[in-house]
């Protein structure tokens, strides 16, 4: 017997070898990709802002001729201040409003936590489009419910003020989730410790709330700043003629054909991206260092008149929430706006509009699975080899910089740097250029961030222990990934699954610049109608993307409590 499990013995690690470099061999394959994905188009997109038409070398002759362009110049300055005054409405307004659903005893909170969520549901054009109706020359305030009230209210929504009603309504929801969650690891023993030593409802508000939300107030400022310094939507559909960044590379590129000035713009689109997520991971560091095992949660206290104005303050929040999607759905079915009201589905026949008929609806939704599913898969395995292995320590932290890279790139910068990169004849992977393929690649890119925290934070939960134990046993990793790791990871990998194909369903900037004449997708033909004035018909399309991202939701919902329940499970002694 000795003898047979000595010869036994030399396969065995043999093959516990082969195991080992084929993890290896993953993580190389992981970093080759992610630097052909996102850094060596990125490299080459901001190498071409120092070229000319010609390919000759300028320099900074580029930027020089941007900042000298009186009409150029004043883009970048319209960008920065409609930004901050987006920002910081919208993060006063999400605040009072989580403050309001965590903090009081407010009725109907889960209602009022999904409202918030609507407008992510929703394409950024499609606000523009809502406030046309609703304040356009035409519009239900601008008339006075067509004439029902002795007069309208006018304002001037074709420009900065449309832009930043638009801005804030996109930036809402986005501030809301993460001031809602910094209000929620509040210590309550701090409350405690003021109302002791006679601290008054406002000082401990200024002393100890915003003391300790204020990683998550300074996180949602650079998030909003960011999502509203690089956002293409709201700006094309009700910017007129004021100008911004992510417009002026549209007009470049598009409009110009001007792809070295286009790259210049990039550039300075990013610069600003890459500064706030700097900060903001600085920020979510200090942020999990306050958190502590002997914590205790914050518990309400009663205060009829306070529940009462943010009861109000919340009601008034989600009326203005929903107004704009009730308005696009109405203005979807009434035959012509506004002079005949009756309803009627013919706007949902796309085929004499600039649209293409339903075809770029069905795109979309191939597109938006195959993003899903192949991003879920890409990502997770990536997180997994980059978080559970214990091998190439140098490439997994390469890895981990280019897959959170993402997070700080404008999504027109990606679809511009893959025009410059797979759009190159000498490239081997030419072929993908104007095929689905580079779009799901594209979109994989833009929100690959996302869901690669989501992925390691889910695998941070995990037990060392199940890798360590696998390896004592000589069970492959493959194994271990497919039998614990991912049944154990279900609730996040459905998440991440799911924020794939919404984003996919709604984003525009990242495909713009890539999507075919006969291979176009729902939100870019939403661009296409409302530039063509097919306006009811874009509303059209907005409500079917947005019932069809609130139908995934749902869905998703319904499915991570079933897998939620099953997972846990093994941690319930009986």
């Amino acid at each position: 017997m000795e003898k047979r499990s000595a010869a036994l013995t030399p396969p065995v690690r043999r093959n516990w070898g082969e195991l080992l470099n084929l993890q290896n061999f993953l993580i190389v394959i992981l970093v080759i990709t992610l630097t052909f994905t996102i850094l060596v188009p990125l490299c080459l997109l901001f190498s071409k802002a120092f070229f000319n038409s010609k390919a000759e070398f300028i320099g900074i002759q580029n930027f020089i001729n941007y900042f000298t362009t009186p009409s150029l110049a004043q883009s970048l300055w319209n960008t920065i201040w409609v930004s901050l005054l987006s920002t910081g409405i919208a993060a006063t307004l999400a605040f009072v409003y989580a403050y309001g659903i965590s903090r009081t005893a407010i009725r109907g909170k889960a209602f009022l936590h999904y409202v918030a969520m609507l407008p992510l549901f929703e394409p950024t054009m499609m606000h523009g489009i809502a406030l046309t109706y609703l304040f356009g020359n035409q519009g239900i305030v601008t008339t006075g419910i067509f004439g029902l009230l002795p007069s309208g209210i006018h304002i001037p929504i074709y420009g900065p003020v449309g832009i930043v009603i638009s801005e804030v309504i996109y930036l809402f929801p986005q501030a809301f989730l993460i001031f809602i969650t910094a209000l929620s690891i509040t210590d309550q023993r701090l409350y405690e410790a003021a109302e002791t030593l006679g601290a008054g409802k406002v000082r401990t508000f200024l002393t100890v709330t915003l003391p300790s939300v204020k990683y998550g107030l300074i996180s949602a400022i650079f998030v909003c700043f960011t999502a509203c310094f690089t956002d293409f939507g709201a700006p094309q559909a009700i910017g007129g003629k004021f100008n911004v960044l992510a417009t002026d590379i549209y007009k470049q590129v598009i409009g110009q054909q001007n792809m070295s000035m286009g790259a210049t713009v990039g550039i300075l689109l990013t610069i600003p991206a890459i500064i706030a997520f700097v900060v903001d991971r600085l920020v979510e560091r200090k942020q999990r260092s306050m958190l502590s095992s002997k914590s205790t949660p914050y518990r309400i206290a009663g205060g009829k008149v306070r529940d009462i104005i943010y009861q109000l303050f919340g009601v008034i929040m989600a009326i203005l929430i929903l107004i704009p999607i009730i308005t696009i759905a109405c203005a979807s079915l009434i035959k012509v706006w506004p002079y005949n009201l009756n309803f009627s589905f013919k706007h949902y026949d796309f085929s004499h509009v600039a649209g293409s008929g339903l075809d770029p609806f069905w795109t979309s939704l191939q597109v938006s699975f195959l993003t899903a599913i192949v991003g879920t898969i890409v990502t997770f395995l990536f997180a997994y080899l980059i978080e559970k292995s214990r091998h190439l320590n140098g490439l997994r932290q390469i890895g981990y910089f280019l897959s959170v890279l993402p997070l700080a790139l404008p999504g027109m910068v990606i679809g511009l740097a893959y025009i410059f990169f797979f759009n190159n004849p000498n490239n081997p992977m030419n072929w993908i250029y104007g095929s689905m393929i580079i779009l799901v690649l594209a979109n994989i890119t833009h929100f690959y961030g996302v869901p690669f925290i989501t992925a390691t934070t889910a695998l941070k939960k995990l037990d060392k222990e199940f890798e360590l134990v696998s390896e004592s046993m000589r069970v492959p990793f493959y194994k271990t990934l497919m039998r614990v790791t991912v049944p154990m990871c279900l609730p996040a990998i459905i998440e991440i699954a799911m924020y794939l194909f919404v984003n996919s369903m709604v984003t525009v900037s990242a495909v713009v610049f890539l999507r075919s004449a006969d291979l176009n997708l729902a939100a870019v033909a939403l661009v296409n109608m409302e530039d063509a004035g097919d306006v009811a018909a874009a509303a059209a399309m907005a409500v079917l993307i947005v019932i069809t991202n609130i139908i995934v939701r749902l869905l998703y919902t319904l499915l991570s409590k079933k897998v939620r329940k099953k997972t846990e499970a093994w941690q319930i002694r009986k």
